[in-house]
């Protein structure tokens, strides 16, 4: 009878949040904190490292601390961090979580301090930050976890990797590493620099004992050495969640050990460590991470929690949904109730095609089937991350991967083409929250190009100066297209022109290269007759002059990006 009421309980609910999934809630954006700055400037996030970043001489924390007047010159009102937890191994970036709980303090894993540097060194980097108008973003991983130390027995059921809700045989004993150090009753001994300290004697360190019990799968059975994806059965055990993307059948299970979201312990665990890791780093909200593989139950209810012991109903929050099909987007963004934010993958997608097919692509249709067409309020708008320069996959002595994380775009961008391009389109456009990626703006080995940096930081200055007031789009032609922002009264506004048409020779930078050039007219109104307009790439070139109807000709380099200001404010 208990049976039959859980599945009429969990059906009642699913078809609430079909109901749910019509709902259009408020936006989330502008009721999140985007800068803790007094005053009206745009707001900017920053995603302050590449997949393989280091410093030669420094912490990765150090580096970023250095890095703060710099960004906070630029117009930099957020920085999204790397995960700060200890990984699987010492040079591990955080997704191959090991320990949340751990920010670089006791000796696990053959260290201290993470691939980013200690915990007291994050302390203080992002005190920097906060001193300098400049909010920081923590990455949590609650999806998986990785490296765990001791093997436990327990029974299992096979699934097809391609459809996780068909079975492959029956249970079977299997055997793996489900055990972290906390699985043991004795309290465990862990260095740190302030000597030994008990694990468990600690307030601000979880005591959950981690065993099979907490997990959904796991793609590994190290008594057989056989690889495949094992749903994790037993009388405690309730299979994959219902509350998660359906791709694959079910996509409960991406890698490593896959974490049940529906067991009290591990509800409790999470949920505080989501406050105290804010409490602790001095961290102004999450990105959360592959969301898709996730009880959105537990999600909506994290944030909701954190919201209410921090007191912050204003906490920022941003999701990894990583499809480029913004319909299978739009039901997780009803469903998290305008409290969570979503980057605008299918925009990164647009972006992608349109570099590798040049002036093929018709840019009127640049922003068709995104979250900023669809919903902008709710739109984290990017042109790259970690996921999308670089093949990659996460080393795994314990499990072995059955399917090898690479990159998340099919191919690389082509020569760089279309950056600068797509970052004036996510800078100035006015709508969205944009996020620069620090491989396009720091010299690194991935996918640097000084070209693009110098021209990005121009654009980023531009969206700090004069990216305000009321916008009037021109896409009427099909390889360029450009926009007018007004202004507000104390900034001058900004004329934008980008263009994908083929070049006869290439161009050195933004904007180089005066002739071939497109021309859009733009009504700048009669208020601006007696302006004067500048190219913020070349301010010794053209000078643009309306007629006295107000409409300007504004030019752009064929396959280029050029933003006009006001003659009086190029020189600021």
């Amino acid at each position: 009878m208990l049976l039959i009421w859980d599945a009429f309980a969990d059906n009642l609910l699913k078809a609430w949040e079909r109901v749910a999934f019509w709902r259009n809630p408020a936006p989330a954006l502008p009721n999140m904190r985007l800068s803790p700055r007094n005053g009206d400037e745009n707001p900017l996030m920053v995603q302050f490292f590449t997949w393989d970043c280091s410093h030669p001489h420094m912490s990765w924390w150090k580096h970023f601390e250095s890095e703060v007047p710099n960004l906070a010159a630029l117009g930099v009102t957020q920085v999204w961090l790397p995960p700060p937890n200890k990984a699987m191994r010492k040079e591990g970036q955080g997704y191959d979580a090991y320990d949340l709980w751990d920010l670089g303090e006791f000796y696990q894993k053959g260290t201290i301090a993470t691939r980013w540097g200690t915990k007291e060194e994050l302390a203080k980097a992002v005190s920097v930050a906060n001193a300098h108008g400049i909010d920081v973003l923590v990455d949590a991983v609650l999806n998986h976890k990785l490296g765990a130390d001791r093997p436990e027995k327990f029974m299992a059921v096979p699934v097809d990797p391609n459809n996780r809700l068909k079975d492959l045989g029956p249970a079977r004993e299997i055997e793996a590493k489900t055990f972290n150090p906390l699985s043991y009753g004795a309290p465990l001994i862990c260095i740190s620099r302030g000597g030994l300290r008990s694990i468990f004697s600690g307030a601000e360190t979880s005591s959950l004992k981690w065993t099979h019990e907490h997990f959904t799968g796991l793609d590994w059975d190290h008594r057989t050495r056989a690889k495949g994806v094992y749903r994790i059965a037993g009388p405690n055990h309730q299979g994959w969640s219902r509350w998660v993307d359906t791709e694959l059948g079910n996509y409960d299970y991406l890698l490593g050990i896959d974490i049940d979201h529906r067991h009290p312990d591990v509800r409790k665990d999470l949920l505080d460590w989501g406050t105290w890791v804010l409490q602790t780093t001095g961290g102004a909200g999450f990105r959360l991470d592959a969301i898709k593989h996730m009880d959105r139950r537990f999600l909506l209810n994290f944030i909701k929690h954190v919201r209410e012991k921090l007191d912050r109903n204003d906490l920022f929050s941003v999701a990894e949904y990583w499809s480029s099909n913004v319909e299978l987007i739009k039901p997780y963004i009803r469903s998290f109730e305008g409290l969570v934010t979503f980057f605008d993958v299918p925009l990164h997608y647009n972006f992608h095609e349109a570099s590798k097919a040049g002036s093929r692509y018709d840019l009127r249709k640049i922003f068709d089937n995104t979250i900023l067409k669809y919903r902008p309020g709710d739109a984290v708008t990017f042109v790259d991350n970690h996921d999308t320069v670089t093949a990659r996959h996460i080393p795994a002595p314990a499990f072995e991967l059955t399917v090898p994380l690479r990159s998340k775009s099919d191919k690389r961008w082509k020569a760089g083409n279309f950056k600068l391009q797509a970052y004036a389109l996510i800078l100035l456009y006015g709508e969205g929250h944009p996020c620069v990626f620090y491989g396009d703006l720091y010299p690194n080995r991935e996918c640097y190009d000084e070209n693009v940096a110098q021209g990005l930081r121009r654009l980023m200055d531009a969206r700090r100066k004069f990216a305000y007031g009321q916008r009037t789009d021109y896409f009427q032609q099909v390889n360029c297209v450009g926009f007018l922002r007004k202004g507000d009264g104390s900034r001058g506004g900004c004329a934008v022109l980008v263009s994908n048409a083929d070049c006869p020779e290439k161009q050195e930078g933004a904007g180089a290269g005066q002739t071939p050039t497109h021309t859009i007219r733009m009504d700048v109104g009669l208020d601006n007759v007696n302006a004067k307009y500048r190219s913020l790439f070349h301010p010794e070139g053209t000078v643009v002059q309306p007629g006295s109807d107000g409409w300007a000709s504004f030019t752009c380099p064929l396959g280029g990006v050029q933003v006009w200001v006001k003659d009086i404010d190029v020189d600021s």
